[in-house]
């Protein structure tokens, strides 16, 4: 599929570091949480990426500097080839239009002050405003749009004019959605958007954005920290650590082959209905804790708690190595040009400190 399309969004060496400031009244900045680090990837037009990751990785970050809800430090976010990190102000409005955000928490994600009707239609009427329609709408067809999204997403239209403390997590989900949809987006930003849900309401959810999918196009990028909610509706699967991906997969590969030891770890922790699988199976602990981001690091991220560690891998940062077509992976364990089991400490020290000098 990558190499017969065009990708609608190309992601490049995007970080995102939040300052940390010192002092009363000077604020000097005395460093940085690295809360994405460099992170580079395609999505093409009607596949869903996943994200996953841990709590505290950076998949929400990524999502919103991605969408310019945070201006990223550095790297590039084109989108039918316009790069968002340097577009103007109208540029920018014209790339919303086609790029909308679902967010994790229904609760806090609607207005409470706003009824169903204004918190849907607030997309159109603004776009509208600014002639910014492919085609202007009167008011008349902004409330027929409003109650056919209504409609769409599983609401009863006649509760347009209630509020959304009158609905359940599952209706305020969909409220959202619908008002994603408003503008005829062609991809779609979903920050963990079933999290907050009870489990039998997340398959309604997950259910509904497959057949959004399929009725419009659409393409997503899906961020959760489930396994199981990733395997079900992604096409393609990114696992993140530290604020960088450390395996790209279709998502049939990566859960039958999965490559990383990280990856491998994080499945050995997913459950498994099956129990007879579940019992066979083993369990991998990982030592420590995820390191803070607020430090810069020279080798591996993942080397303080990865059971296969090598000398090399502390300080040398490894990049994606395509293990089999579409299946990457930032391991020195697969790179097809060199074993590093046999290299001691103080060689890896020196060919570290001579790649700087060079």
């Amino acid at each position: 599929m990558s190499d017969a399309k065009k990708p609608l969004l190309e992601v490049r060496d995007l970080k995102q570091h939040f300052p940390i400031t010192s002092g009363a009244l000077l604020q000097r900045q005395v460093g940085a949480i690295r809360a994405v680090d460099g992170i580079s990837f395609d999505v093409y037009p009607g596949e869903t990426l996943g994200i996953v990751g841990e709590s505290g990785c950076g998949k929400s970050t990524a999502v919103r500097s991605i969408s310019q809800l945070h201006k990223p430090t550095g790297g590039s976010v084109i989108f039918e080839g316009v790069d968002l990190v340097t577009a103007d102000k109208q540029t920018m409005l014209k790339a919303r239009r086609e790029m909308q955000m679902i967010f994790q928490d229904p609760y806090a994600s609607l207005d409470p002050r706003m009824t169903v009707r204004s918190i849907i239609s607030e997309p159109l009427v603004i776009y509208n405003r600014r002639g910014l329609l492919e085609k202007p709408m009167t008011a008349i067809e902004i409330e027929h749009r409003v109650e056919d999204l209504m409609e769409r997403v599983g609401l009863n239209k006649l509760f347009k004019n209630r509020y959304p403390h009158e609905f359940s997590g599952g209706q305020r989900q969909r409220i959202g959605i619908a008002r994603a949809l408003a503008l005829n987006p062609k991809i779609i930003l979903a920050d963990e958007p079933v999290s907050a849900l009870d489990v039998s309401i997340q398959s309604q959810i997950l259910n509904l954005l497959s057949d959004l999918q399929k009725e419009f196009g659409l393409t997503y990028i899906f961020i959760a920290h489930d396994l199981a909610v990733i395997q079900h509706i992604s096409t393609r699967v990114a696992v993140m650590y530290l604020g960088k991906f450390v395996e790209v997969s279709d998502a049939v590969r990566l859960y039958d082959n999965p490559l990383h030891p990280y990856t491998v770890a994080l499945l050995s922790a997913a459950p498994i209905p099956d129990p007879t699988v579940e019992r066979g199976r083993q369990r991998i602990i990982l030592s420590g804790d995820v390191p803070s981001p607020d430090k810069e690091r020279f080798g591996c991220y993942f080397y303080d708690r990865c059971p296969k560690r090598m000398p090399w891998c502390s300080c040398h940062i490894p990049p994606m190595f395509t293990h089999e077509q579409n299946h990457d992976v930032a391991c020195w364990l697969y790179d097809p040009e060199r074993d590093y089991h046999d290299v001691s400490l103080e060689e890896a020290q020196a060919a570290a400190a001579q790649s700087k000098v060079v």
